[in-house]
């Protein structure tokens, strides 16, 4: 038989196939339609990575879920947030659902319903990083919020860091390696395949030597805290970490960890971009310190501007921030804040080059400091969300940039117990607003706030958690970047002349 005669009975075989699915299922659009706008419909599946909490013996870790109520969402679906040991273990079904050296059994977290945020808590530190997979109608938006409690020793305070997605690469501006930080690099692989890792460190000189930076390997369903300290002999107070990921993927967080001022999570900046935001500084901040990183052959030139509740302003002596290529620059802004909320925009001055940013903020004094970072955020989109709120700890933070923007802002039911409440807002532009988010009526629990732009400009936001122990002001900022939890599915027309040979 000829390769021609081949080709004929390929064609004429793939030609039923295809048209035998059609028939069956027949595409939903037709003609000129097909050229129509792309749908939005929600996702059906999403993956998030929760850190290791603390090496802390005293370390309190409380887990929240959470997933929006979304219009088109399946009927049907399941959510839960469990060790990644035991994850692998259940999927191939050689275990019995037991957590190795910790104790516990069954999923840290098995959400009910969506609409409905539900929390479990964890202490000591034997608690294990988490891979958390819902699917069906709990994947649009969902989000899992991990708040930690640390009482004393290096590190204490509030520590709160959102739980991420898998992905190929991290930019983390605002590590140290100076004497007084225990800073670590936390990479959790959900994969059932090892994930091969090169971390690069970049100071105020460029990129830092290293011998051990490159291929790490992190196991299948695993998670390695590496200590930056030990990727390097030259110890610097400002640097930019790269998690770059030659093979599989992996979630990423930095634990800052300071011995005087306590510590937090630094979550990944936005991605590299001429323009940044970082929202919600919090009004009684005693000092600020910026710390940016260009990441591509050109130097960026920045314009420093805080957006205030009255409008933007440029902070005295701070007005602009040069930044070499390849390099991480740094700048005190001090108590720029001054008793209101404000935001940190970079723009340039005027050719543009893509940039990485965050901030350290420290609340208090003496030795009553306490630790958070605020990175470059990226804008809320369609819709934002953030969970583990408590009715008199939670401080909500929105700035609009460039043109003002109408918002609407609900408070999801509690966690045991609670009816949601939605408020409009108003937001001017050029400014930062700390809105009176409302809070369930009857709530028990913690709940989770959804933020949602009505009309008008970009906004980006953040969520404080506060709290006082000992006399330190311990807080957590996290911001709210889109949710993600639609995608865009373009329309089609079917063409079966694609299969046949030319």
């Amino acid at each position: 038989m000829n390769r021609t005669t081949l080709s004929l009975i390929a064609a004429a075989t793939a030609l039923a196939a295809v048209t035998g699915y059609a028939t069956l299922n027949p595409p939903g659009t037709s003609g000129d339609s097909a050229s129509a706008a792309a749908a939005r419909l929600p996702v059906e599946r999403t993956s998030l990575l929760c850190p290791q909490p603390s090496a802390s013996d005293i370390a309190d870790t409380v887990y929240t879920s959470f997933t929006p109520v979304v219009e088109g969402a399946s009927d049907s679906g399941k959510a839960q947030l469990q060790a990644a040991a035991e994850e692998s273990a259940e999927e191939s079904g050689t275990a019995d659902g037991k957590k190795s050296g910790t104790g516990a059994t069954g999923p840290v977290v098995k959400p009910k319903e969506p609409g409905k945020p539900a929390s479990g808590d964890t202490s000591g530190a034997d608690t294990p990083a988490l891979v958390g997979v819902a699917s069906g109608k709990f994947a649009p938006g969902w989000t899992v919020q991990e708040t930690t409690e640390v009482a004393a020793g290096t590190g204490r305070g509030l520590l709160g860091v959102n739980c991420t997605a898998p992905d190929t690469e991290f930019w983390f501006p605002g590590v140290s390696t100076a004497e007084q930080r225990t800073d670590y690099v936390h990479l959790t692989n959900p994969d059932d395949a090892a994930a091969v890792v090169d971390i690069d460190l970049y100071g105020k000189d460029g990129t830092l030597k290293s011998t051990v930076a490159d291929g790490i390997t992190v196991q299948a369903h695993a998670s390695e805290p590496i200590l930056l300290n030990t990727l390097t002999g030259d110890p610097q107070a400002d640097l930019t970490v790269h998690v770059k990921v030659r093979s599989g993927r992996v979630g990423a967080a930095v634990q800052a960890l300071d011995a005087k001022t306590g510590g937090d999570w630094l979550a990944a900046s936005a991605d590299p971009a001429d323009t940044l935001v970082m929202p919600g500084i919090p009004k009684d901040a005693t000092s600020v310190r910026l710390v940016a990183f260009a990441p591509g052959d050109t130097d960026a030139d920045l314009k420093v501007r805080l957006a205030s509740p009255s409008g933007t302003i440029t902070p005295a002596g701070s007005e602009t921030l040069h930044v070499k290529a390849g390099m991480t620059a740094a700048i005190d802004l001090g108590e720029v804040t001054r008793g209101e909320a404000g935001s940190l925009v970079l723009s340039p001055t005027g050719s543009s080059a893509p940039v990485v940013a965050a901030l350290r903020v420290v609340r208090g004094k003496g030795a009553e400091q306490e630790t958070a970072f605020i990175p470059a955020t990226a804008a809320v989109g369609g819709r934002a969300t953030v969970a583990g709120n408590t009715a008199k700890g939670t401080t909500l933070a929105v700035t609009a940039p460039g043109e003002g923007a109408r918002i609407k802002v609900t408070a999801s039911a509690g966690s045991e117990g609670g009816t949601a409440v939605s408020k409009t807002f108003t937001i001017k532009g050029g400014t930062t607003q700390n809105v009176e988010a409302p809070v369930p009526g009857g709530l028990k629990g913690t709940y989770a706030l959804t933020v949602e732009p009505v009309s008008g400009g970009r906004v980006y936001a953040s969520r404080m958690l506060s709290t006082t122990e000992d006399g330190v002001p311990a807080f957590t900022v996290q911001g709210l970047p889109d949710d993600r939890g639609t995608v865009s599915v373009p329309n089609a027309e079917q063409d079966l002349s694609v299969l046949l040979e030319q």
